[in-house]
């Protein structure tokens, strides 16, 4: 097994350097600590200062603001003067890209210094570009030359540093060397760490931050592994997935890619990047590391073990996704289904099946289908009583499904017992379920890996279920077991920001390393306390299985294994930004929702982009005072458009690319 954590099974901490941060100490098994970033101009020292005690009062251990030149960071000591004056002593973190001698000032003001190996001094215009060894070892030794006085001063003064790497970021030496691969993140600030402690300087946090939370996380565990590898030990670990983008969305992906690692001990500290103001961001940090602090704290009580892994079938480096065989459309090389969960329901009609994708005119008695339609709807021991569009299947309990008539469109679902006893099956699908946390009886498992019809429905009864189901699913690779595996998760968690974390970390972080042929969400809406999240209400009946149907569909398109919808790449905004971050979102999302597929990132500046969209098909970069510059990838198509009609613009290049589609209100289904 390739080590890059103390355990997949038994929850431990990482063991990292400590590391000081004014009076801050992260690391070394102290708490998850959570951060955020100003949107505010750093020069607005004011404005600065008010939002920097919004967010310390919502809870941000520590606040980095943005310091892209010298008089920002200069400026940075009025900020921390009025907010000490103001009884604030909360850590402060300079956040510098191009400019090292903004970085050299900031550091004798501020606790902390956040650097991008990537710009700092390296180069980055995206060309193909060959390097000799020789030619590459003397980069590096102009890195070392520019980057050490920095070294020095932070050394000198007590200040500590992250370096932190972006997906979109890495320089033409790195990129011509290992591409735009997790492996060229990791070297990126290695380069920089080994130019540190050959200083004798420690002080130090590294990150391995995209927008892609599959690349994020397969980027931190390399990093983990290269540093035990080289030396012996790690440095503390900032997570976050960069532009993640706002409401669920914004929160699903975070959930993913930060709570994949935090599930497996990694990380020190957290910051979940949204496109909303930064206090908002809090919060969902919390909600994030609760769930963790729980769980160390759990470790002394009765909380049972979790056998052991200890043979690793594939790479956690790269995904692989797991090899089944086809059962109609479950597994083999098809997208996961989504199976939506009507078992509370009374009684199903038409109408509710709209909240799940399918919208049904009585008028024409046609069915239009969505995008995001469920592929499977469970009714546990209920029949309906009307006919179903052709692409919906119904599953539901075995009893029932022998009363039903056609058996085209019913599938059983089996308790494992009941599934071993019982003579008459499905010559289609039959799903069994399967509690992870009990011991599988072998003639149970054999039957099940003798029959082609056989999907295997997953779920853990144990506290910590991802590394239970995860280990289960590991047996069944090194057993050669090849039957679809549905991810099932059920949330007991009473707001709806908890249970996008619960279901996207559980489901989510299986995802990433290739485990799942598709999805079961289940929640009890009547224990629901807060059904809204960013301006978005769910009804605790009704709609609450559309909430469950799009975190399903949201969670697969973050992990990228089933593409439903367009995908926005939006930074968070900081004192760089070049326009109203938010308002523009809303607007591009507006009229760009229904391109299935597409990825647009929204970028503030020329810091976010084009580095880190690197992951966009089409890109809105803010380039000055009411200007945007609009990419096709990494290429510049359009400079200095209005921003008045730059919305209007990009819809022109779309369409100039083919990526451009009219609006349809459905696939009419006559069924």
């Amino acid at each position: 097994m390739q080590l890059y954590c103390e355990s997949l099974t038994a929850y431990k901490r990482l063991k990292t350097r400590e590391v000081r941060i004014g009076d801050l100490l992260l690391g070394n098994f102290n708490p998850i600590r959570v951060q955020t970033m100003t949107t505010t101009d750093t020069m607005d020292t004011l404005a600065t200062v008010e939002q920097s005690i919004r967010c310390i009062e919502a809870g941000a251990e520590l606040v980095r603001i943005t310091a892209p030149s010298k008089k920002e960071a200069e400026n940075l000591l009025h900020i921390k003067n009025e907010l000490h004056r103001r009884g604030y002593k909360t850590p402060l973190v300079a956040d510098i890209h191009f400019t090292p001698n903004a970085a050299e000032i900031a550091a004798r003001i501020v606790e902390k210094v956040r650097v991008n190996p990537g710009n700092y001094v390296d180069k980055k215009k995206f060309e193909q570009l060959e390097y000799t060894d020789a030619e590459y070892a003397e980069e590096i030794e102009r890195i070392r030359e520019r980057f050490t006085p920095l070294v020095k001063i932070c050394r000198e003064y007590g200040t500590a540093m992250r370096i932190g790497t972006n997906h979109g970021s890495l320089s033409d030496r790195i990129m011509s060397r290992y591409g735009d691969t997790p492996m060229g993140m990791v070297e990126s600030a290695m380069e920089f760490l080994r130019i540190a402690r050959d200083e004798s300087y420690h002080n130090i946090i590294l990150s391995m931050k995209a927008s892609n939370p599959q690349v994020m996380v397969q980027a931190y565990r390399l990093l983990v592994q290269t540093m035990e590898h080289e030396f012996g030990e790690c440095y503390p670990l900032h997570l976050g997935v960069t532009e993640a983008g706002d409401g669920e969305d914004g929160r699903i992906k975070s959930a993913i890619g930060i709570g994949a690692l935090l599930e497996d001990g990694i990380g020190d500290t957290i910051r979940v990047s949204l496109t909303e103001d930064p206090e908002f961001e809090i919060p969902v940090c919390k909600d994030l590391v609760k769930r963790y602090t729980q769980r160390e704290a759990a470790i002394t009580t009765t909380v049972p073990e979790i056998a052991p892994v200890t043979k690793l079938p594939y790479s956690p480096f790269e995904f692989s996704k797991r090899k089944t065989y086809a059962i109609a459309n479950i597994g083999g090389g098809q997208v996961p289904v989504v199976i939506a969960d009507f078992m509370l329901s009374h009684h199903i009609t038409h109408q509710d099946l709209q909240a799940v994708g399918y919208t049904y005119n009585e008028m024409t008695d046609k069915w239009a289908i969505g995008d995001a339609a469920a592929d499977f709807i469970y009714t546990g021991n209920k029949l309906l009583n009307f006919a179903l569009p052709g692409t919906l299947k119904v599953l539901c309990d075995y009893n029932t499904w022998l009363q039903a008539t056609d058996k085209e469109k019913y599938y059983p679902f089996f308790m494992p017992e009941e599934y071993l006893q019982q003579t008459q099956r499905s010559g289609t699908l039959n799903f069994i379920t399967l509690d992870t946390n009990t011991p599988v009886a072998d003639n149970i498992l054999q039957a099940i890996c003798n029959d082609s019809t056989a999907v295997l429905c997953l779920w853990s009864s144990h506290p910590h279920a991802m590394p239970s189901v995860r280990r289960f699913v590991v047996e069944l690779i090194n057993k050669g077991v090849a039957n679809p595996v549905i991810l099932a998760v059920e949330s007991h968690d009473i707001t709806i920001d908890e249970q996008l974390i619960h279901f996207s970390t559980d489901t989510g972080a299986l995802l990433l390393d290739g485990m799942g042929d598709g999805t079961w969400l289940i929640n009890d809406p009547s224990k629901i306390s807060n059904n809204k999240v960013s301006g978005r209400t769910y009804l605790q009946t009704k709609n609450n299985h559309q909430f469950l149907n799009n975190t399903a569909f949201s969670i697969l398109q973050a992990t990228r294994s089933r593409i439903s919808k367009t995908e926005y790449i939006s930074c968070p905004s900081c004192g760089r930004t070049l326009f109203d971050l938010q308002e523009t979102t809303a607007k591009i999302r507006a009229v760009t929702n229904h391109l299935k597929g597409v990825k647009i990132a929204i970028m503030g500046c020329i810091v976010n982009g084009p580095g880190e969209m690197a992951d966009a098909d089409f890109g809105y970069v803010g380039s000055g005072p009411g200007k945007i510059t609009l990419y096709k990838g990494k290429d510049v198509v359009k400079r200095n458009v209005d921003s008045a009609i730059a919305v209007e613009e990009l819809i022109n290049l779309l369409k100039e690319h083919d990526a451009w589609v009219e609006e349809a209100v459905g696939v009419v289904d006559g069924e």
